[in-house]
């Protein structure tokens, strides 16, 4: 499982790359926006459009295959799911941040941060809607390996022997 997350994992992120910091030939470029929120403020302005949702959209589900892509890749199955939210937002978040400073050198793109806020959200989202259900299942069908694993006595230090006596002291 964890090399077929980390495969599609490179895959979309390879897919985002390409979508996100192709250069654009554009007449005009909007101004960089780097308060929260106002990008969302002004596409519902003018009440909800079919435009806004597009837009809007397309920024919440444009990262939001990371929330279960991240966590397939980890392959964990028994981890506290408000750790595993925690992390994977943390690492999605990261993700949209950098796609959003690599974009500030890419011509006829332009830094927002509600795309970054809009694709943590979408990350969120995905990992709520299909991880916890996803992890419970495996965990009931794959439940009897958990014993099969081999335990191992615990290693303690080995008793120190004195290097410069030709003979072995133990203190």
């Amino acid at each position: 499982m964890r090399v077929t997350g980390l495969l599609l994992l490179v895959a979309h992120l390879s897919t985002v790359g390409w979508l996100t910091l192709r250069p654009r030939t554009v007449p005009w470029v909007s101004a960089t926006n780097l308060q929260p929120l106002a990008t969302i403020r002004a596409e519902l302005a003018h009440g909800p459009s079919w435009e806004a949702v597009q837009h809007l959209g397309a920024s919440v589900l444009l990262l939001a295959p990371l929330g279960v892509l991240l966590p397939l890749s980890a392959g964990r199955l028994n981890v506290s799911p408000l750790v595993s939210l925690t992390r994977t937002v943390f690492a999605g978040s990261m993700i949209a941040l950098a796609i959003e400073l690599l974009q500030s050198g890419v011509p006829g793109r332009v830094p927002d941060i509600d795309s970054v806020l809009l694709g943590s959200l979408g990350v969120a989202l995905a990992h709520l809607a299909v991880v916890p259900a996803a992890r419970r299942r495996l965990r009931r069908r794959y439940g009897h390996l958990r014993d099969v694993t081999p335990r191992f006595p615990r290693v303690e230090l080995a008793p120190q022997a004195d290097a410069l006596v030709g003979g072995r002291t133990y203190r």
